[in-house]
């Protein structure tokens, strides 16, 4: 996509956002805003794949692979609690397959793809970059969990967290930024970090309203 999008694009990005953020906390818009939500995920990620600057097979098979694989992932896990523990998608992220939302798999390509792009410059090992960026992963859903809990991404069955979640997410993503970083193409993308960082925003802010309101 031509740079004199950007701006723009980058702009509706961070609207959306904000307006996420508000609007999930607000009684009378929250029911909106949640179906809103895999909307919001689906357009972030075509927002972000706009920007990509380099469409060979090989970005297309981590593509297909990333959305597959993690959606075929988090159906194993929701069925077995082998993954990550035991847990249950609710009704936020939309229609399911398998008891699980068909958009998860898109989250999963865009979360290791920003990932991915951020650590890329990185003047370290191969192994390395992709350790950090699965580490990096697994500080997101730090955030990412209680947040979800509270707005009906999933439930834990009112039990905490398990450490395996995190363990599990550690894995997964580290398989998958493996390929990521192993495959031959441009892993530039000028889109990725800023969206990455709303991602981080998001949920902290989320995250932090919650706790000032339950005090």
């Amino acid at each position: 996509m031509p740079d004199r999008f950007y701006r723009p694009v980058l702009t509706i990005l961070i609207l959306a956002y904000i307006a996420g953020v508000i609007g999930l906390q607000l009684p009378s818009l929250a029911p909106l805003f949640r179906s809103l939500v895999p909307y919001n995920l689906l357009g972030s990620l075509l927002l972000l794949l706009l920007f990509h600057p380099d469409w060979k097979p090989s970005f297309l098979f981590y593509s297909i692979l990333a959305v597959v694989l993690g959606f075929l992932i988090e159906v194993l896990g929701v069925h077995t609690g082998f993954v990550f523990g035991n847990y249950a998608y609710g009704e936020t992220l939309g229609w399911k397959l398998w008891d699980v939302p068909v958009v998860i798999g898109c989250n999963w390509l865009m979360l290791t793809y920003c990932c991915g792009v951020i650590f890329d410059t990185f003047r370290v090992p191969v192994y390395l970059k992709t350790i950090l960026a699965a580490s990096l992963m697994v500080m997101l859903d730090l955030l990412i969990e209680p947040a979800a809990i509270r707005l009906d991404f999933w439930s834990w069955f009112g039990a905490p967290v398990p450490i395996r979640n995190y363990l599990g997410w550690w894995i997964v993503s580290l398989v998958l930024l493996a390929i990521w970083y192993g495959l031959p193409f441009r892993k530039q993308n000028r889109l990725a970090k800023p969206l990455f960082i709303l991602q981080f925003l998001f949920f902290l802010l989320t995250n932090l309203i919650i706790f000032l309101v339950q005090r």
